[in-house]
């Protein structure tokens, strides 16, 4: 028996990047749990607590950031990593990421390669 797909919350508002990411994902091996909004997010993660985030930082209800500073709040996914997305590039922008709690900053378009070798280091997949 193989192991179990690790499942990653994919959190992206652009519903169709949020798609062409779940196709990426999902033939790569991972069980994606879309979500289109921040408190949709939050919600998911911890009905399902999954073992991966990739999280949009523009959404459209809250910052990406608060999304992840209720994730490291919370004891049952305070450790669960997360890797975000933002079209926005600078220092500043990074900085403000990792001091929320984010163990990863890429800039989009991020190229499918760069995606799947970062969330492979988290995973081992």
């Amino acid at each position: 028996m193989s192991d179990p797909r690790p499942t990653l919350l994919l959190v992206e508002d652009d519903e169709l990047l949020r798609e062409s990411f779940a196709l990426l994902l999902d033939d790569a091996g991972y069980d994606v749990l879309p979500a289109g909004t921040a408190s949709d997010a939050v919600e998911v993660a911890r009905k399902r607590q999954p073992d991966l985030v990739v999280l949009d930082l523009g959404l459209p209800d809250r910052p990406g950031l608060e999304v992840v500073r209720e994730i490291r709040a919370d004891p049952e996914l305070g450790t669960t990593p997360v890797i975000a997305l933002t079209g926005r590039v600078g220092a500043e922008q990074e900085k403000a990421c990792l001091e929320a709690g984010c163990d990863r900053f890429l800039t989009k378009p991020v190229p499918a390669r760069t995606l799947l070798s970062e969330l492979a280091r988290f995973v081992g997949t």
